[in-house]
């Protein structure tokens, strides 16, 4: 990746973290830890990978972006926002009556959306049946998606993994958030789904481990995602819960509180310095 490209999507990383923080203290509410932790992804596959358009964002032929973990929906919304398929302003009306960004991804309320999550455990069925549907219709887009590393104790999951292999869906990628942590605590103390790289080898998948906030590397998985045929891929990135902002990292409280007026400032602060 050219020197310039890699600084302009860092730099664009990071007003994403800024408008997540901002976002969520202005909503009181919402997602923070698990939002951070997948911006570089997310700014990736849109501003240098995937082939969408803000003006026309039911185009057939684009390709889709699942966010299986719903709850993450800040860290999507602030990366529409930033593409250009909604208002920036409309970031400050999260979670409130009538705005069109709720708690949760709604396909049929927000531009951009390809589908609406919360469940867990279900966005990877939903991708099968996108990649699925395009090698019926011979259509060259591809289907990504991302899945948090707690997400994987759903049985669902592990079913659609062995569909995903079965049909060679090798138009399909997927990202784990692998940050560690869960709501209850670790992934290892609620209930361990380790070894992940292993078990996704034994379902049938390309499996290719990353450090999950490296563009770089970012962009060698999947480019070597879209050169594996015969199998679906799956990408687990190491990730830090809260990435950027010091008092957030690595802290499981953080998964679903909402900074406040001086917390809000302290991060701004911080990913000023990142800049």
């Amino acid at each position: 990746m050219e020197n310039r490209v890699l600084g302009k999507l860092k730099a664009t990383a990071n007003v994403i973290r800024k408008d997540i923080i901002t976002m969520l203290a202005e909503s009181k509410s919402g997602h923070p830890g698990g939002s951070l932790s997948a911006v570089e992804i997310l700014t990736y596959l849109y501003f240098k990978e995937m082939n969408v358009n803000p003006s026309s964002p039911k185009d057939e032929n684009r390709d889709r972006f699942v966010l299986s973990k719903g709850h993450g929906a800040p860290v999507l919304y602030s990366t529409l926002a930033e593409k250009g398929y909604f208002p920036k302003e409309e970031l400050m009306k999260l979670r409130k009556t009538n705005s069109m960004l709720q708690g949760h991804p709604d396909m049929k309320g927000t531009p951009g959306v390809d589908m609406s999550t919360g469940s867990l455990g279900q966005g990877l069925s939903v991708s099968n049946g996108m990649a699925l549907s395009a090698k019926l219709d011979n259509k060259s887009y591809r289907v990504y998606a991302l899945l948090g590393d707690g997400e994987l104790q759903e049985g669902q999951v592990w079913e659609a993994a062995l569909t995903a292999a079965h049909y060679k869906l090798d138009n399909l990628t997927i990202f784990i958030d692998h940050n560690g942590l869960q709501i209850d605590g670790t992934n290892e103390e609620v209930k361990n789904v380790n070894p992940i790289e292993d078990k996704w080898k034994a379902f049938g998948w390309h499996t290719i481990s990353i450090d999950g906030h490296d563009l770089q590397q970012i962009e060698k998985a999947v480019e070597e995602a879209k050169s594996t045929k015969g199998k679906p891929t799956v990408i687990i990135a190491s990730t830090v819960k809260g990435k950027g902002v010091s008092f957030m990292e690595n802290e499981v409280g953080w998964h679903g509180v909402a900074p406040n007026a001086e917390q809000k400032e302290q991060a701004l602060k911080e990913l000023e310095v990142l800049k």
